[in-house]
Order: C-alpha cells, then sequence, then structure tokens
C-alpha cells in the first residue's frame, strides 16, 4: 500500500499556497507588482498562476511577441523565494485571431458561428489554433522551461464545450471510423432501424442538432465522447512542446466541480498532477453538511483520477464569487474550514481566484485576497493568511496519501446515459443527488471513500458502491460478480444493469450483467409522481437489525429473487409485499440491491452503519460523530492526520475514545473530547495503530 508520494516540484517541498494572478493588467502601473510581492509574503503564499488569459499582452499583434512583462515577474519571482505556475493563454483568443481567423470560432449545436467574444470560444479541430498554439507555447517553453521560478505548466483554464464546425464533423467521422470500422456496425451499436435512419454513407453523419438527430441514443453517447477525446487531444498538443522543452515540469489544467461535459478520467494519462476549482456556496443554509458531503465527493473523486496521489485545489474564494445566484461573505473561520477539507480529501494546496480584483470586465467584483483597496488591513487578507500559517504547520502532510477502503462510482458515461434515457422518469432520476445520498451517508460515519468509474481496479477495496449503474461496458459486470466471490461487499440500487457500451438494452433480463452478482430479476420499473409515494417495509428479524418503514418516491424496481433473501419490501399500491430490499450471497461476499428510491436520509445512516461494521471497513475514528461533523484522514503508514470538520452550523464536541492526540495547529495535547466552535477545524496527529 503506498501512503507517500514526492513533492509535485521538488523545488517547493511545501503545501503550495497562492492564487491566481494577472499582472498582465497593471503593466500601466509598475508599484503593482512590488506591492503585491509584498503583500504575497506577508500572506504567506509562495506560489502564483500566473498569464492564464494573457495572449493579447504576450502577442499583440501576430508574430509579435512581448515578453519583458512577464520576464520582470518572474525574475521579481524567483528573487523573493515564489513560484509560478506558468499557464498557456488558450483559454481566451486575442481579437486579431478572430478578425483575420474566423474559423477560430466556434459554431454552436444550431451550425451558427460564434462572434468574437467570452472564453472558451474557440474550436480545437482548427489547424489555425490549433498552429497558434503550438507557436506560442513553444514560444514560452523556449524562454522559461528551465526559469527558476517555473514550477509547473497550467494548461490553459477549465476546458469545455463543443464546436459543430465542418472541421468538428470531419473529426467526428474519422473518430467513427476509426471506432466502428463499417457502417454495419456503426447502424447496429447505433440502432439505426428504428425510425428507419440508417446511414448508408460516412458523409451522412452530422453531430447532434436541435434541428436535425438528437433521439439515436448511441450517437449523443458518442458525440458526447468524441468531445471529450478531441479537447484531451488539444491538451495533448498543448503540453507537447512544453514537454519538448523541460520533460520534468509537470503539467496540469484546472478541472470543474463534476463538469458533466468532459469525461475527467480521460486526462488521466495527459497531466502529471489533478487540479480542480472548488466554489461552494457556503452560507445559504444554517447547516453546510449536504453542501459540504458534494465537495468532499468532489475532492476524492479528483484524488482518485490519479490512482490517490495528491491533487492541487487550484481555485476557490478568499470571500465570495460574482456569478452565483446569491454572492455571500465567507462567515468567520469558514475559509479555514473549507480549505483545509480539501487538504484532508489529499490536497497539497490552497489556492484562490483571485489574487487582486480587476478593475473592470466581469469579474471585477469576484473576491480576491487583495481587494480594491489596494491593501493587506482587511478581513478577508487575515483569513487567507491564517490558512497561509496552518498550511506552514502541516508540512509533514505533503505527499500523504488517503486510506480508503471503500468506493462508490460515479461514472460519466454512465450518467450521459441516464439522463438521455427518456423514461422512466423524463423529469428527473436525480442520478447525482442518489450518488450523494450513499456517499453522504458513509461521510457522516467518517469513512474515507474512494470515487471511481467503472473500469477501475476494485481488488484493494472492501465495499464498493454503484448507484444507479445503468450502462455498463464490456466485463465490468463479470470483475464485479469477481470482487464479491473474492469476498466483498456490493451495494446496488434501481435502474442498473439496463444497457451496453452502445447504449442498446441488455437482452435476457435486466439487471444484465449484474443478474448473477445480484441474485435477481427486475420485471418492470414504476415511474412515481412526485406526489406519489410507497414505503419500505423492514422484515422483523432480518439480519441488518433495520426496522420498521422508510419513505420511497421516484421509482420502484419489480423484482423477483433468484436466490437473494430479502430483507425488505413494498409497503403500498398492486406490488405491496414484494421485494424492496434484498442481499445475495456470492462466494465469500454479498451483493445488496436497494430497488427503490428511498427519500429517507436516515435509512442510508442506518443502512450503511451496518454495511460498514459488517464488511469491517474502519472509520477514521471508532466513535460516533455528530450530524453535520465529519472526520477524515491522510496517514504516511505510521502516523495518521486526522481532519475532525464542523459543517454543522452550531458548536459541537467529539469524543475520541481512548487515543491520545496532537493538535497540529495549537500544538497542545488532546485526548478524550475536542470542542469544535461554529465553523471549526481541528487537525490532530497520532501514531498509526496496526
Amino acid at each position: 500500500m503506498t501512503y507517500t508520494y514526492p513533492p509535485i516540484s521538488s523545488k517547493l517541498p511545501r503545501l503550495m499556497h497562492g492564487a491566481d494572478y494577472n499582472p498582465d493588467q497593471w503593466q500601466h502601473d509598475p508599484k503593482v507588482l512590488e506591492e503585491d510581492i509584498r503583500m504575497m509574503k506577508l500572506a504567506k503564499c509562495n506560489v502564483m498562476a500566473v498569464g492564464i488569459f494573457a495572449w493579447s499582452a504576450l502577442e499583440p499583434e501576430e508574430g509579435e511577441f512581448t515578453f519583458d512583462w512577464l520576464d520582470r515577474v518572474l525574475d521579481r519571482f524567483a528573487e523573493n523565494g515564489i513560484y509560478a505556475w506558468l499557464a498557456t493563454p488558450s483559454g481566451a483568443r486575442p481579437a486579431w485571431m478572430a478578425a483575420r481567423y474566423p474559423e477560430v470560432l466556434r459554431v454552436g449545436s444550431n451550425r451558427v458561428r460564434n462572434l468574437f467574444g467570452a472564453r472558451h470560444n474557440h474550436c480545437y479541430s482548427s489547424p489555425v489554433y490549433r498552429d497558434k498554439v503550438a507557436i506560442m507555447n513553444a514560444r514560452l517553453a523556449e524562454r522559461y522551461a528551465s526559469h527558476p521560478a517555473v514550477i509547473g505548466w497550467h494548461i490553459s483554464n477549465e476546458y469545455g464545450g463543443d464546436c459543430h464546425c465542418d472541421y468538428c464533423q470531419a473529426a467526428f467521422r474519422q473518430w467513427l471510423q476509426r471506432k466502428y470500422g463499417t457502417l454495419k456496425a456503426l447502424n447496429h451499436a447505433w440502432w439505426t432501424a428504428f425510425w428507419s435512419h440508417t446511414y448508408t454513407s460516412w458523409e451522412q453523419i452530422e453531430s447532434p442538432a436541435p434541428h436535425g438527430e438528437n433521439l439515436v441514443h448511441g450517437m449523443n453517447l458518442d458525440w458526447k465522447r468524441f468531445v471529450t477525446d478531441q479537447t484531451v487531444d488539444f491538451c495533448r498538443h498543448e503540453i507537447a512542446p512544453l514537454k519538448s522543452a523541460n520533460a520534468d515540469l509537470p503539467v496540469t489544467t484546472n478541472l470543474m466541480d463534476a463538469y458533466e461535459g468532459l469525461n475527467y478520467w480521460k486526462f488521466a494519462d495527459v497531466l502529471d498532477v489533478i487540479s480542480w476549482d472548488a466554489y461552494p456556496t457556503w452560507h445559504d443554509a444554517s447547516d453546510h453538511s449536504g453542501l459540504a458531503a458534494w465537495f468532499s465527493l468532489n475532492h476524492d473523486m479528483f484524488r482518485s483520477i490519479k490512482g490517490g496521489k495528491p491533487f492541487l485545489l487550484m481555485e476557490s474564494t478568499p470571500s465570495l464569487t460574482n456569478w452565483q445566484p446569491v454572492s455571500k461573505l465567507k462567515r468567520p473561520g469558514m475559509h479555514l474550514l473549507s480549505s483545509l477539507q480539501a487538504v484532508a480529501h489529499g490536497s497539497d494546496s490552497v489556492q484562490y481566484f483571485q489574487w487582486r480584483k480587476s478593475r473592470g470586465a466581469s469579474e471585477k467584483l469576484h473576491g480576491a485576497v487583495i481587494d480594491h483597496v489596494g491593501h493587506e488591513h482587511t478581513r478577508v487578507f487575515q483569513d487567507v493568511l491564517q490558512v497561509g500559517e496552518s498550511l506552514e504547520k502541516l508540512t509533514e502532510l505533503l505527499g500523504t496519501g488517503v486510506q480508503a477502503e471503500a468506493a462508490i462510482i460515479f461514472d460519466w458515461e454512465n450518467r450521459w446515459a441516464v439522463k438521455d434515457s427518456q423514461g422512466p422518469r423524463n423529469q428527473g432520476v436525480h442520478y447525482e443527488k442518489t450518488i450523494l445520498a450513499h456517499y453522504r451517508a458513509m461521510w457522516d460515519l467518517g469513512v474515507s471513500m474512494d470515487v471511481l468509474n467503472m473500469d477501475c481496479d476494485y481488488s484493494k477495496y472492501k465495499l464498493l458502491v454503484a448507484p444507479m449503474l445503468y450502462l455498463l461496458r464490456p466485463g465490468v459486470g463479470e470483475r464485479i460478480e469477481q470482487f464479491v466471490r473474492n469476498g466483498g461487499t456490493f451495494v446496488a440500487t434501481y435502474w442498473s444493469g439496463i444497457v451496453d457500451e452502445h447504449d442498446l438494452c441488455f437482452q435476457g433480463g435486466f439487471p444484465g450483467p449484474l443478474r448473477t452478482t445480484l441474485g435477481i430479476w427486475s420485471e418492470e420499473i414504476d415511474g412515481l409522481q412526485d406526489h406519489d409515494a410507497n414505503c419500505l417495509v423492514m422484515r422483523d428479524g432480518n439480519p441488518l437489525g433495520l426496522a420498521g418503514e422508510y419513505a420511497i418516491h421516484e421509482l420502484c424496481d419489480l423484482i423477483h429473487t433468484e436466490g437473494a433473501d430479502v430483507l425488505g419490501t413494498y409497503g403500498d399500491d398492486f406490488y405491496a409485499g414484494r421485494p424492496a430490499l434484498t442481499v445475495n450471497r456470492l462466494g465469500a461476499g454479498k451483493a445488496y440491491y436497494i430497488a427503490a428510491r428511498v427519500e429517507d436520509a436516515s435509512f442510508y445512516g442506518q443502512f450503511y452503519s451496518e454495511i460498514v461494521r459488517e464488511s469491517a471497513v474502519r472509520p477514521v475514528l471508532e466513535v460516533s460523530l455528530p450530524a453535520g461533523v465529519t472526520a477524515q484522514a491522510r496517514t504516511n503508514g505510521k502516523e495518521d492526520f486526522v481532519f475532525l470538520m464542523n459543517f454543522s452550523g452550531k458548536e459541537q464536541e467529539v469524543s475520541l475514545g481512548t487515543s491520545h492526540y496532537k493538535d497540529m495547529l495549537s500544538g497542545e495535547r488532546v485526548s478524550s473530547r475536542v470542542l469544535l466552535p461554529l465553523h471549526g477545524v481541528r487537525v490532530l496527529k497520532k501514531k498509526r495503530s496496526s
């Protein structure tokens, strides 16, 4: 078991603390750079992401490069012990490029080309755009790949969106030809005989369009796959000249909160380190635990993409945003709590958007470390300083891992297919909400989780949870079956095992390749109206010890047992008394099936409390945590670093049992009980038990 990893940069063997910095916006006032460096050091910031949208400042006219301003910034950084993630500026192209080469602008699904403006308004297939990006990145690499202040490359910014231009249509057809080989194979995979939509030439195929084809689910799925592959290929194209100049500098690109448009797992082999941007809407309710659980899930997912290696929190706001429905200020304590939440789940950085507020345009009112007042005498600056001081005290966490004995499958292609299924509830089957309900129950227990796609290795886990695994790629069902036979515990739900990788329904009965594992056959599924309800009635004496009834909404799977034992049944409707919760013993393991959407959160808490116990999954602390408080740990294999985090919206007290800890932030010895104030966080160190 690997518990530690080398620092992301040997130049900076500390937890990173910094922000996006845009000195290109302040070239008219040289004093700003010097003031910024003074305050960066004061705030204990050691790294900045520089040049993210600086194309116009780097190449104001085609072929005319101006690097003097960036030279000054990086040289001054090096002189002051500050480092840079140097960005490639492809996230927004300059006006001269759009005017001279309109083909670089995106075409929408309506086949209308965009005007110049915004970000990511460019075509990843455009030969001109690819050529211009390659020239820019080569010039940056030639000049800065060995600069002492540069610790890595920040590739573009928040990749996203698609283009439907002629270049992309041609690239899509070529992608399909490589995948299917023949039109016969494509027509079968897409089931185009339906509505007589059979293709007889590759040139007939167009991307999904609102005024054209958009109801062939296999096509929709393949278009999304193509968009991901084309984006990843563009990212790889960006990286090539950078690695050619210095292969040792790591590359990253900032991903987004469970962004649906791109399958982030496809970036795993392209990037050296995963980074992402987190913007929770804190303080939209008194209890922040649901929101905190969702962002914990994201942290765990981004850690899992690179097999457990530390990731980077590349962007967060030190105060507020300017684009959410309501831009709330962070209340006292929340900035430290939310920042250390990322570290608890495996981040080796806390970084912000942005260092200094812009004077104009869309982000002029977005939160920043330095406000328009221009000095450090602000509440926000003191919050940032507190994080900087805390990170310095946590240096020994650098490169440590998270040991997870349980995992949940949250798969992008499955997500796409679930939402495109047209039934049984077109007003929403709430895939993400379902994922969170299962994850949240483990979060409440203080159980560390990995968040996987379905192709990952399951063998190292004791417990595997896969809510609504509607789409199954080849071999997945067989690997889950082997996982259970080898002694693992598997939990599945309704709307699983319905379609294959082409979005074609499995023949021979649902849940398809999971039928043997789960020991059931699903005959029908009932979609409930929002005002409808049913209930799960637990059988007396069931081995989980659950009792009573739990409310059911939205979906009810009507199943027959084929070897599984019935733990609970439906309470109402014509299928009252039929199985609603089952367990199948297979080999050395067990597979549970939750046949309906149980709305009652207490069910998941009680259910997973028993599942964790019987599968011998170890929580971070062997104690009962107060509602809204969670525990997460990192380890170096010899010592555990336990984060106690209070998202409940009120003061809480936590029992620590008989273990003795050292508080890494205060230096005090802790035993028995700890008090967590409102938005409180404690980081406790102890020897690792065998």
